[in-house]
């Protein structure tokens, strides 16, 4: 005798109940690190600024069709300060190579070692996903069957899932119609295809991971040597911006975009391969301008009384060996007797700009037997004076000249950030040419004159960078010592392999203040009294 109705609802709702159920499973990830909001906003803006990330997922995806988390997988174990990984259970199916993939990575020491340079910074952990890209690749490769298994599970599942749901509505539908045995009948037969949907997928799961450590061998290798090669670019990138005088905090302020496209000209510009000699001069120069203090000690002269106990002659500090001369010493002290060397020091006067002058004529092309050019030791020597300038919050200028219709003049004030464009535009800018030394030494006065004017800031420095002689007119000359007469600057002179520019009767000798010859390019310390009286 068949039920009523409500009968009939009732026994579909328990194996609609039954249903639901069994076809409940755990939330499942498609990504392999725990990121939070603030982490996923870091790599779609990162990702949307870097063509190269967008172009690689592009084709990891239609190659192995998990590109996109991969990537975002990698970018964040090398950004975040903290990055934990999920448990293998957490995972989406699909994405257990990814998982094992990341998991080879994170435990590479190498890694450790990449995070010291990536943490916190998108840029850098960015390149780090760029520069592991071919191992990526391999290891996808080696891991392709288990992707395509992986993936044939989740579909397995999905079509389970599917096709239980449309078997539970039809039960539903027909539970108003059908008596009581014919709703358990269909009650038990959706059942039955869960369990053996269930049980299809369980089994092709566990062939996925029998295939996923058939391609872990080798997978630790190449993770490993993926993170030492991103190491190696990620450094070397900051070794050249750092080499160019780009420091952090201008790097962290700069768009993606305008940090790639400077880091590519750095790294392909005219001179790119003397990246190593600019970061020893400002090295150099930043050395010099620790020892440069008030008072410092210059060449010694005789001996004077005074207190000064780091200048005291040995005879004095004998008498603190003594107890029964040690309060002679104090009361020396006291009064300001004791006996001290006295020296003379250079005196760093200048307070209005630093202005270079560089020689860009043709022979400045000429290297010497090191391959260092004459123009890269000199734009080296120049950089390290706008960083002389900026540490002093003193304008620079560039001037480079050649003929006497050749002149660029690049300007950086004291108050402005200096631009890293403007920068390598001035190291990269060659005129070439004759010499002409009065076209550049007018516009360095012509400078400074109208600083004084509007700033009233005078006794600058030129520095006059070049490898040659030439001519200069009297009447220029006699204008040009009543100018530095009334302006009161300074001019230093660095003769680049030309001795005879530097002897007692030269035109360089007689418009310069201070003068040195320079003949091993290699050697940045000859210039290093430079940066003690600048």
């Amino acid at each position: 005798m068949g039920r009523t109705p409500s009968g009939h609802n009732e026994s579909s709702s328990r194996a609609g109940g039954k249903l639901s159920t069994s076809t409940t499973a755990p939330e499942r990830h498609r990504t392999t690190v725990v990121v939070d909001r603030f982490d996923q906003i870091s790599w779609r803006d990162t990702y949307e600024q870097s063509a190269g990330l967008s172009e690689l997922a592009k084709e990891l995806n239609e190659r192995y069709g998990c590109g996109a988390d991969l990537l975002a997988d990698a970018f964040q174990a090398a950004y975040k300060v903290s990055a934990r990984l999920r448990e293998r259970a957490e995972m989406d199916r699909s994405r257990l190579v990814n998982h094992q993939i990341i998991t080879a990575l994170a435990e590479s020491c190498e890694f450790a070692e990449l995070r010291r340079v990536t943490v916190g910074d998108p840029y850098a952990a960015a390149m780090a996903v760029l520069a592991q890209a071919p191992a990526l690749r391999r290891m996808l490769e080696h891991s392709r069957n288990a992707q395509e298994q992986a993936e044939q599970v989740e579909k397995a599942q999905q079509n389970a899932a599917s096709d239980a749901t449309t078997l539970c509505e039809a039960l539903r539908r027909t539970a108003g119609s059908a008596d009581e045995d014919t709703a358990v009948s269909a009650s038990d037969a959706v059942q039955h295809s869960i369990k053996a949907a269930t049980a299809a997928a369980r089994q092709s799961d566990r062939s996925a991971a029998q295939a996923l450590p058939a391609a872990a061998p080798g997978m630790g290798a190449t993770a490993r040597s993926a993170a030492m090669k991103a190491v190696e670019i990620v450094r070397g990138e900051a070794a050249l911006m750092r080499a160019w005088g780009i420091g952090p905090g201008e790097l962290e302020k700069m768009p993606f975009d305008q940090r790639a496209q400077l880091a590519e000209r750095l790294r392909t510009g005219r001179l790119a391969q003397w990246a190593e000699l600019i970061g020893r001069f400002r090295q150099m120069a930043s050395g010099e301008r620790a020892r440069k203090v008030a008072n410092a000690t210059g060449e010694l002269v005789g001996v004077t009384l005074g207190d000064d106990l780091s200048r005291v002659i040995p005879s004095e500090l004998v008498n603190l060996g003594l107890p029964e001369l040690r309060a002679v010493f104090a009361a020396r002290y006291a009064a300001g007797e004791l006996m001290l060397y006295h020296s003379q020091g250079e005196q760093a006067t200048g307070q209005g700009a630093i202005i270079a002058c560089v020689d860009t004529s043709h022979s400045m092309y000429l290297a010497g037997r090191d391959g260092v050019s004459r123009e890269a030791w000199a734009k080296a020597c120049a950089l390290a004076l706008l960083d002389q300038a900026r540490h002093a919050k003193r304008d620079f200028v560039g001037i480079l000249f050649s003929a006497a219709d050749k002149i660029q003049v690049f300007r950086f004030p004291a108050g402005q950030p200096a631009d890293p464009a403007q920068v390598l535009d001035f190291a990269e800018t060659f005129l070439g040419g004759g010499t002409s030394y009065q076209t550049p030494l007018t516009a360095a006065g012509e400078l400074l004159a109208e600083e004084l004017n509007d700033a009233a800031r005078g006794r600058g420095d030129i520095v006059m960078i070049t490898d040659d002689e030439c001519g200069i007119a009297e009447e220029w000359m006699r204008g040009w010592n009543i100018a530095k007469h009334r302006l009161g600057f300074r001019v230093f002179g660095v003769a680049i392999g030309a001795p005879r520019a530097t002897e007692a009767d030269s035109v360089l000798d007689a418009l310069c203040d201070n003068l040195r010859s320079i003949e091993d390019l290699t050697d940045v310390s000859a210039a290093a009294d430079l940066f003690r009286m600048i």
